[in-house]
């Protein structure tokens, strides 16, 4: 994917900016300082080229179920959405000071990590699944690690949102490594036992240190190779000392071609792990997943309980809580001359992305790209503007 130059921080009231966190093709992630209550929160903002009016629309619509869903011990906390003075929909969350894909690029991980992390996202996708909400970029780098330790699932509902999920020629947003043969392929934009796949791949990833479906040889790592690589869907086994059989032989499932051969649920894929753990003598991780009164309640009105799939009756109470008003002008408690904002002012603005991760592209394969349309016409607009200045003589 081009590089595409880093937003400038938004102006919020209540917060204020301390420095940059990251930056992606759909959004830019800054870190700020909230006044009360006072703490730190990761800041993520839609890019402006890509918004319109339906994806204001759907952003809303899936920020109220986002609101919902963090509700789960395993899902990223949001504080606040809502829209910037200059246009731009951002959501406040919890801030994370690293994920699992900065872990398995350091080393492979314990497969005892791996099993309990495995469980606690296979529950958290349960409970989007039973509120009809599919995440669509299940991947290493979206299960971030808080604070205290814990993993917990980020990225709920910002490609869906930002690709119009139900439109006939809507862009698809892919990362490749970690997505099924039918969306790679095309033949879906998602469902239940393709983030099924997307799961185990992740898990194979922190086990392997790798994606499962890269080379050795980086110059065989082209997108258009790694894609037929994923389609193919042949596992290769990670032979790794400490990780016994039957755990390959669940990923292998887990990453069949054939998605009738994979575990045909996430609270199924979560109770083999948990499976593995009692077979292997490892402490067992609780499965939290939200009863289907809870589920009928977090689905929007435009979905209907009865397209749901019907799940077992599990007691729990989980409560949205509403996100406070946003408050007044703020001054941060981070110096400005600390080591910390000397290493952000260092950084360069620009986007980077390793060559595996995500693919956009048009569905039906018409049409110009928004972004390059509202370039086209800007420029356009500027070179109308320069001729009608120099022809009434404000230019000479």
């Amino acid at each position: 994917m081009a590089r595409r130059p880093q937003s400038t921080p938004p102006v919020l009231p209540g917060f204020a900016f301390v420095r940059p966190l990251g930056a992606g093709g759909f959004a830019d992630v800054f870190l700020y300082e909230q006044d009360m209550p006072r703490r730190v929160v990761a800041v993520k903002v839609l890019a402006a080229d890509a918004i319109n009016p339906e994806v204001r629309r759907l952003f809303n619509a899936e920020a109220d179920r986002m609101a919902q869903l963090s509700a789960h011990p395993s899902i990223l906390t949001i504080y606040q959405a809502s829209i910037s003075s200059d246009g731009r929909p951002y959501l406040a969350t919890e801030f994370c000071p690293e994920s699992f894909g900065d872990r398995y690029k350091q080393a492979p991980i314990a497969l005892p990590v791996v099993l309990d992390a495995g469980i606690r996202m296979a529950a958290a996708l349960e409970t989007a699944h039973r509120a009809g909400v599919l995440h669509r970029d299940i991947k290493p780098s979206n299960i971030l690690v808080t604070q205290l330790g814990q993993p917990v699932l980020a990225d709920f509902g910002i490609a869906a949102s930002l690709t119009g999920a139900d439109e006939p020629d809507e862009v698809i947003a892919m990362s490749i490594p970690w997505s099924s043969p039918e969306v790679v392929s095309e033949a879906t934009t998602g469902s239940v036992l393709s983030e099924v796949w997307s799961l185990g791949a992740t898990l194979y990833t922190l086990l392997a240190g790798r994606s499962p479906f890269a080379s050795s040889e980086r110059e065989k790592n082209t997108r258009d190779l790694m894609r037929a690589r994923v389609v193919r869907a042949r596992y290769t086994p990670l032979r790794r000392p400490d990780v016994p059989g039957q755990v390959e032989q669940l990923l292998a499932r887990t990453m069949a071609k054939d998605p009738a051969q994979r575990p045909q649920s996430m609270l199924q894929l979560a109770e083999e792990l948990r499976w593995l753990q009692q077979e292997l003598g490892l402490p067992q991780t609780s499965i939290d997943v939200a009863g289907q009164a809870w589920a009928t309640q977090a689905q929007s009105p435009a979905q209907s309980p009865a397209a749901q799939s019907p799940a077992p009756q599990i007691p729990t109470s989980p409560a949205a809580h509403p996100a406070p008003a946003p408050r007044g002008p703020v001054v941060t408690t981070v110096r400005s001359d600390s080591r910390r904002a000397q290493r952000a002012a260092k950084q360069t603005p620009t986007v980077s992305r390793d060559p595996d991760e995500v693919v956009i592209g048009p569905r039906a394969r018409h049409g110009w790209h928004p972004a390059l349309i509202g370039a086209v016409v800007a420029g356009a607009v500027v070179v109308a503007t320069l001729v009608t200045l120099v022809l009434t003589g404000v230019i000479r």
